[in-house]
């Protein structure tokens, strides 16, 4: 067993017990940590058959990005626990079910012709994954990337008008009113007669 083998059933081990550690743990936060980790083994892993672009945008998009968003916004609502606990035993026989059925669509494709595949050929000094990524990104699957561009705007521009929309519980400023504004509407002076001490 080599030195990339060792490293590979390393970083598959832990994919595989942070992925358990995910869908069975109960603390949101615990889970998004979980996921965290099991990010950086998908990217080990990623670098080893030398995607090495595929493996730092999702360290930077995934890890750096949304589980942080994902982190601040379950941190900040008030998420009552007891309830998450309630209902986690009728999901399980379907939940059971579906693993069930991944682990034998796995197994069928890892029988299916494994080990007669040859071995990655090495690639010349100036070769770069990121330059045959966009090569392909842009000229076999143009449209479908045009697309996914289209639905995640349209996600963006959903989530911006979700959050925009006003309540009646909430004091806005209004910068126009403050332009407005003149100087007798803020203060107001008033004059004292002088006491003298006595």
């Amino acid at each position: 067993m080599g030195f990339d083998q060792i490293v590979f059933y390393f970083f598959a081990t832990v994919l595989v017990f942070a992925a358990f550690m995910v869908i069975t743990i109960r603390n949101p936060v615990k889970a998004a940590m979980f996921l965290v980790l099991s990010f950086f083994s998908a990217a080990g892993l990623w670098m080893l058959l030398e995607a090495e672009f595929l493996a730092i945008a999702l360290v930077l998009v995934y890890v750096g990005a949304v589980m942080v968003l994902f982190l601040f916004v379950v941190m900040m609502l008030d998420i009552n626990l007891v309830r998450l606990r309630e209902g986690f035993g009728e999901y399980l026989p379907f939940g059971g079910l579906v693993a069930i059925l991944l682990v034998i669509e796995m197994g069928i494709i890892l029988s299916v012709g494994y080990g007669t595949q040859l071995p990655p050929a090495a690639h010349a000094a100036g070769y770069s994954n990121t330059r045959e990524l966009g090569r392909i990104l842009y000229t076999v699957y143009v449209y479908p990337f045009e697309i996914a561009a289209a639905i995640l705007l349209a996600a963006i521009v959903a989530a911006i008008a979700l959050t925009l929309r006003r309540r009646p519980d909430t004091k806005y400023q209004n910068p126009a009113q403050q332009v407005r504004v003149s100087r007798h509407e803020r203060v107001r002076l008033v004059k004292m007669a002088s006491e003298k001490k006595s």
